[in-house]
């Protein structure tokens, strides 16, 4: 009997896990050599060369990647007519959202200091390598005095340069304008702008997935060092950090999105959980808005009764755009690393945290793993050191079904809420709202 035909792939009917499988097989094989091995100096360099070209590879694609992501989708939702009266409510309305997501998160990092162990900076004790002090001197400059300077940051003079020092918040506001002013050009330019932005989009979308093919890799050498010099000391603050961040995501999901139900929309937040329950439940389980928004469409229409000319415009543009549980999470692991170095981060670098956090996580949406891209642009805005993304990497599978979670909930705040702004009735059973 002839034996099964070889698939694509070259193997005989076998396929490789899912990566995010990989990557905890991964951190599985980092934490026995690390323990087996110990801290020999040829593991752990040879650990550490392939932990930096994965980050090297990761910063490399950053500055062309957010730019095209920005620009592509911005221009894409102007031309598709997403700039008028229930475009600027559901813009308006995911800004706000997440601003209050993102302050959320750093309040409980802030309260919890996950980073902090027995009272002293958590980094030496995990094996974190670059030297405390001249971590705390990248980012002097970023004290509460300098406050302004985050405004000042947003219009480089010379966005080129910007770009080559890693300036991230520039770049993304000249993005915005940019993407923004291309509805402006007459249809046949503004129409060969989109497609060139698109195209660079998607091949940079395409360079990303070949290099997170390699994340298991890169996450081994990442890991496999902390283990080697320092054990299981990582385990105290890494647990800690969970429970922040899970927390910080429960707090937004069910107790500031209701408010923002109960008081703009007007309806019950409980009526309104009852009819997202099956989409919820579908976000935990896949980790992709994008995968569950057919789910949360039917939840929305059939449901909620929201109306398809609502649900049809706001939620496949939330799932490009709305993203308040990665853009806190994104914030809660910018200052967790922050803390492990013993960095004391000031309002006007908190503020920086902020405003990074979000414009990124809505250029970032839709790219293989976004978050990753995400953190790695707000490090560097702020100036602390890649090498603490290995920090997190453990539980960075159970949190991204968490944050899921919340952005898929959050886009159905935003349909509700927009719907009930337009004056439709019979929105989660409650009469239309009196506009005048």
């Amino acid at each position: 009997m002839s034996s099964p035909a070889p698939d694509a792939t070259g193997t005989r009917g076998w396929r490789l896990p899912a990566l995010h499988w990989q990557v905890a097989i991964a951190l599985a094989a980092a934490a026995i050599a690390g323990t087996l091995i110990g801290p020999q100096p040829d593991f752990l360099a040879g650990c550490t060369f392939v932990g930096k070209i994965f980050l090297n590879a990761l910063k490399m694609v950053v500055v062309p990647l957010i730019v095209a992501a920005i620009i592509s989708g911005l221009s894409s939702v102007a031309d598709a007519g997403g700039l008028g009266r229930m475009g600027l409510k559901t813009l308006g309305y995911y800004l706000g959202t997440g601003v209050l997501a993102i302050i959320v998160g750093l309040l409980y990092i802030n309260l919890i200091q996950p980073g902090v162990l027995d009272g002293k900076p958590a980094g030496p004790s995990i094996g974190l390598a670059q030297d405390t002090q001249s971590v705390v001197g990248k980012i002097e400059d970023k004290g509460a005095g300098e406050f302004l300077k985050v405004f000042e940051m947003m219009f480089p003079p010379n966005i080129v340069a910007a770009a080559a020092e890693g300036q991230m918040l520039g770049l993304i506001c000249f993005s915005l304008l940019f993407g923004a002013f291309i509805m402006r050009l007459p249809d046949r330019a503004a129409e060969t702008q989109r497609h060139f932005w698109t195209g660079l989009y998607e091949v940079m979308t395409g360079i990303t997935r070949l290099i997170m093919m390699f994340a298991p890799i890169g996450v081994f050498g990442l890991v496999a060092p902390i283990i080697a010099q320092t054990g299981w000391a990582a385990a105290g603050p890494l647990a800690k950090f969970f429970v922040a961040v899970v927390l910080a995501l429960a707090t937004h999901m069910l107790i500031v999105l209701p408010i923002v139900l109960r008081v703009v929309a007007r309806v019950s937040p409980l009526a309104h959980l009852r009819a997202m329950w099956p989409a919820i439940t579908t976000a935990f389980s896949t980790s992709s808005s994008a995968a569950t928004l057919p789910v949360t469409i039917q939840c929305m229409e059939d449901r909620a009764k929201v109306p398809k000319k609502v649900t049809s415009f706001v939620l496949p543009i939330g799932t490009t755009v709305n993203t308040d549980g990665s853009a806190l999470y994104e914030g809660a692991v910018v200052m967790f690393i922050a803390q492990c170095y013993g960095v004391d981060l000031s309002l006007g670098a908190q503020f920086l945290i902020v405003s990074t956090a979000l414009l990124t996580a809505i250029g970032v949406a839709g790219i293989p793993s976004a978050s990753l891209v995400a953190i790695a642009v707000i490090l560097g805005a702020v100036g602390l050191p890649l090498e603490g993304i290995g920090l997190v990497l453990a539980v960075d599978r159970v949190l991204d079904m968490c944050r899921t979670s919340v952005n898929v909930f959050g886009d159905s705040c935003c349909a509700v809420t927009v719907a009930r702004l337009e004056g439709e009735d019979g929105v989660l059973g409650e009469p239309a709202l009196r506009t005048s």
